[in-house]
């Protein structure tokens, strides 16, 4: 329910509307029309739209519609021509029965604006009924004791008709011993009495016949004739008497068949027969003879059909009491009948829009009318909707109520709406109806696609074939229909050099991601672009989300020698002095994998060496060295063949040749070995340029080297020819290069060439490498063991 604050404030609102309607539509007054009963079908009644102010055609363009209150098709509205018409002849009588005047209620229904136009036809009656009388022959008991003036009831015609059409007066054939009076009671009917104006004599003439004649005030007037049997009978100088000459009753419209209504009495002062009296209707309808029924004998009178408030409200009885002797009394019984709650209100549908579109402001859902056939607070009604629904009840004439929606409507929240309308009346016990109404709600684009997440993260191996599916993407649409069909595309990249359109493609339909080509990790290991998703609604509303590839890698890429150089030159000979000790550093095998990962966990193994046991290298780092001590019996030249493997899965692995040469002192020069030869250099672009780089920088090295001794022999020789060819004792400074972190070895290496002063073909030779933290002791042995003194130069 709505607070009452805001009630208010709506209640303003509708009165106003209605106010505006009322100026807009001045003279929309209730009119009555009226028709003779028993015109002929298809007559014209009246034009409405005239009497609306409409022109020709209007009542169509605003969708009017007939309303009458029993949903009986007894007129028919043109909507060109605003004509109201007849649909049917209308039987005044069958409408309306003794109820004057007949009026039949009806409303013109408006849409665009709301209107309704409440008219009402008055059903004016001709004289098409004569009047009857329920028998055909009636029979009276007179005692010829009567006195003149005596009045005798007689039993009344019926007329259908009213007003001036019923029963006027009533008239007896003539005769010499009575007249007939006319008399009006209290409720407007016209009761005949017989009046004997000369007394009778039975043996004088012991019965008469006369016709009596009741007439209306038609034009021309009908008549209704009966014949009355006259019976002249002994003395029986007292009539019935009732107690009462009128019982008023009410019965409720519930009571069951066989309810005591009212009992009636009547006494008659006389004995024996004359004194025995008889009970009975003295005029019955049909509709009274196959309700009541009056008991002969006690005068009871009691239901024998159901009562019903909303079709009779009301009956009148006669009761005649007979006597023995042929004299009778008369009494009325008026009954009321007492409405009860028995009838559940009514709803009917007058107009009813599904599916509203959603987001639209508050709009018209049905237009509909109650009605509850009952009367007083059994006839008043309330009318009521869910409270947890977004729409309103807005009461507006007559009964008539539209539900509109409070507010726009989400489809996406809730698309069908189940709304029941509750009408109850105020009797007791309440009465109720319910009506559903199912209320669709149209979708529109409101909801742009959401993906399943704001970003992706896929993995591709690398060597993929083309035409891969590696991952999709997913969008959904919270709508309906065309505007929740998803459509997928690729977004034009960020970077400009990622060449998108040949790497990836995307199913538009289902978000399918394909590699159109082979994926190298060396060359491409991740890249991202953004996917959109487009639903095709109008407008169209899309949705982007990020996808970041990885490049998974693979192993693909086999081991690379760095050091030793194997290209097939002159193969490296490292030096290892004899007097080396175990764990002496000889060379250091330096090696790449282009691969990544474990793909690239390099691993060292001897395959094959000339003296095995010898010397050793270490599996994580490469480095070759002794592992035990040197002798004299060893092997002056050792060839060494090394495996690189890497970790991956299958490993891959290359192989190099490392020739170590032992030596004992200066004095034996180093010469190559004749088998080493190199490997055949790879073809792969990269291993040439390192091997052209590492090429260029040991000949600039060597070249650097040999220049620098040339130039000190240079000085020495001019040296010794200006001193007499002799050579100074003494060494030369050592430690002149220190050349360190090369990247081949791990630590710094320091080689001394040594000069013999009296060789005559200046012969040189490289000794042993001498680390740097045993150089001063290794140079302080040599000056012991050699007491001649070497000039030396170390580099």
């Amino acid at each position: 329910m709505e607070p009452r604050g805001e009630r208010f404030p709506k209640q303003r609102q509708v009165l106003i509307l209605f106010l505006l309607v009322g100026v807009a539509l001045a003279g929309w007054e209730s009119r009555r029309y009226s028709v003779m009963e028993e015109t002929e079908s298809g007559s014209f009644v009246a034009n409405i739209a005239k009497d609306l102010g409409l022109g020709a055609g209007e009542l169509a363009a605003r969708g009017a519609r007939l309303v009458t209150e029993d949903n009986e098709p007894r007129l028919q509205l043109d909507l060109q021509t605003g004509d109201l018409i007849l649909n049917e002849k209308l039987d005044r009588e069958e409408m309306c029965g003794p109820t004057e005047p007949c009026v039949m209620h009806f409303q013109v229904l408006l849409k665009k604006p709301l209107g309704v136009f409440r008219a009402e036809l008055l059903v004016r009656d001709i004289n098409d009924h004569s009047p009857e009388f329920p028998e055909r022959e009636m029979t009276l008991k007179i005692p010829e004791s009567s006195p003149p003036g005596t009045v005798f009831p007689l039993k009344k015609a019926q007329d259908l008709d009213v007003g001036n059409n019923n029963i006027q007066n009533y008239s007896i054939s003539p005769n010499s011993h009575f007249h007939v009076s006319t008399r009006n009671r209290g409720d407007g009917r016209k009761y005949p009495e017989l009046v004997l104006d000369k007394e009778l004599d039975r043996e004088e003439q012991a019965q008469l016949r006369l016709t009596l004649t009741a007439l209306d005030g038609g034009s021309p007037p009908l008549s209704g004739s009966a014949q009355v049997h006259i019976l002249v009978l002994d003395i029986n100088d007292n009539a019935p008497e009732f107690a009462q000459t009128l019982y008023q009753v009410q019965v409720p419209e519930n009571s069951p068949v066989g309810s005591l209504v009212v009992k009636v009495s009547a006494r008659d002062l006389d004995t024996g027969a004359n004194g025995e009296i008889s009970y009975s209707l003295s005029y019955s309808s049909q509709e009274i003879s196959t309700t009541f029924e009056v008991n002969s004998l006690s005068g009871e009178v009691r239901l024998i059909k159901k009562l019903d408030f909303e079709t009779i409200s009301s009956y009148e009885l006669d009761i005649d009491a007979s006597d023995g002797g042929g004299l009778s009394g008369k009494c009325s019984v008026s009954i009321q009948v007492v409405d009860v709650n028995d009838n559940s209100p009514e709803l009917s549908i007058s107009s009813l829009t599904s599916p509203i579109p959603e987001n639209s402001p508050e709009t018209e859902v049905a237009l509909f009318q109650i009605r509850d056939r009952d009367s007083g607070n059994n006839g008043r009604m309330t009318c009521s909707i869910q409270d947890d629904l977004p729409f309103l009840l807005r009461p507006t004439e007559e009964n008539f109520y539209t539900l509109v929606t409070n507010g726009a409507l989400d489809r996406e929240t809730r698309a069908v709406y189940n709304v029941t309308i509750t009408v109850t009346d105020l009797g007791t016990p309440r009465l109720k109806t319910q009506h559903n109404i199912t209320v669709l709600v149209s979708d529109t684009n409101d909801n742009a696609p959401a993906f399943t997440q704001t970003s992706y993260t896929l993995f591709i191996q690398e060597n993929n074939s083309p035409a891969l599916h590696f991952g999709s993407v997913s969008a959904t649409d919270r709508d309906a229909g065309a505007n929740a069909q998803v459509t997928y595309s690729l977004l034009p990249p960020q970077d400009p050099n990622l060449p998108l359109d040949s790497l990836v493609s995307i199913n538009a339909d289902n978000g399918h991601l394909f590699a159109l080509r082979a994926l190298d990790f060396e060359a491409l290991q991740a890249f991202e672009f953004r996917v959109g998703a487009t639903d095709r609604g109008a407008p169209a509303l899309s949705s982007q989300a990020l996808v970041r590839v990885q490049v998974l890698d693979a192993n693909d890429n086999a081991p690379f020698v760095l050091y030793p150089l194997q290209n097939g030159s002159a193969p490296c000979t490292e030096l290892v002095p004899r007097a080396a000790e175990p764990g002496y550093l000889v060379s250091k095998v330096v090696a790449v994998d282009a691969d990544s990962g474990q793909n690239a966990w390099l691993s060292y193994q001897l395959l094959k060496a000339t003296e095995p046991g010898l010397f050793g290298v270490w599996a994580h780092n490469g480095e070759v060295r002794t592992a035990r001590p040197l002798s004299e019996r060893d092997a002056a030249k050792h060839r060494l063949l090394l495996l690189v493997r890497d970790n991956g899965e299958p490993p891959l692995s290359a192989s190099v040749t490392l020739h170590v040469l032992l030596v004992d002192g200066f004095s034996q020069p180093y010469l190559p070995l004749p088998e080493a030869a190199a490997e055949a250099a790879p073809a792969d672009p990269l291993t040439v340029y390192l091997v052209i780089a590492l090429a260029s920088v040991s000949s600039l090295f060597l070249f650097s080297v040999l220049a620098f001794i040339a130039v000190r022999l240079c000085r020495r020789s001019r040296a010794g020819w200006g001193g007499g060819g002799s050579v100074p004792e003494g060494h030369f400074p050592g430690h002149l290069v220190d050349v360190g972190g090369m990247g081949t070895l791990s630590q710094s290496y320091q080689y001394e060439v040594c000069l013999t002063g009296d060789s005559g073909s200046n012969e040189f030779k490289f000794l042993k490498p001498i680390l740097p933290n045993i150089l001063g002791q290794d140079i302080g042995r040599k000056s012991e063991g050699n007491p001649t003194p070497h000039n030396s130069l170390g580099i």
